[in-house]
């Protein structure tokens, strides 16, 4: 059991039979009354955010997470493989357990996979990848680094917003929480 008091982003807590990670918390002392926690929380077995209102130094069951490094293989319909890089098991998953990552990962990709008593709950990302620049228009002479933003098609099929100067070809560096171009690799 933890306290509420002693919550953090990013801590993994268990409420009701529900896993739920602290995206963000604020401690609240009001002049009148007790004090209390406002928590927003995300749901990790559907993602969804609620926010919760917890009385200061209220006691609630921590949750262990399990972080395993996985490698994904290959797409083969609906299911991926992923494969545990020490042990060789392989386990598949259906892309509704990991649409947005989809966006993300490429063949060969190490990834994290988290796990709660043996339950997959999905994959972590990294916070940026590296992917290949497969479809846009071509830079006009002229155009400024800092003047606008083309669309381009990534190797995953993910459309990004980016700067003229960007070709076929290029590698660039993506934000994994937003989807967003930070750079040239």
């Amino acid at each position: 059991m933890i306290s509420v008091n002693d919550f953090k982003t990013g801590l993994t807590i268990e409420i009701d039979n529900d896993l739920y990670q602290v995206v963000d918390f604020q401690h609240v002392k009001p002049g009148k009354g007790a004090a209390f926690v406002r928590s927003k929380l995300r749901n990790l077995r559907n993602g969804n955010i609620q926010e919760k209102t917890f009385r200061a130094g209220e006691k609630v069951g921590k949750a262990h997470i399990e972080h395993k490094k996985m490698q994904y293989l290959y797409a083969s319909g609906d299911a991926h493989a992923f494969m545990d890089t020490a042990s060789y098991e392989q386990i598949e998953l259906t892309s509704a357990q990991i649409e947005h990552e989809l966006k993300f990962i490429k063949e060969n990709m190490e990834v994290s996979m988290i796990q709660y008593q043996g339950e997959i709950l999905g994959i972590d990302l990294p916070n940026n990848v590296e992917l290949e620049v497969v479809e846009t228009e071509p830079g006009i002479k002229g155009d400024t680094a800092s003047g606008g933003s083309k669309p381009a098609t990534v190797e995953t099929g993910l459309i990004v917003q980016v700067p003229f100067f960007v070709n076929v070809g290029d590698r660039l560096v993506i934000n994994t929480s937003d989807g967003k171009y930070v750079s040239r690799a």
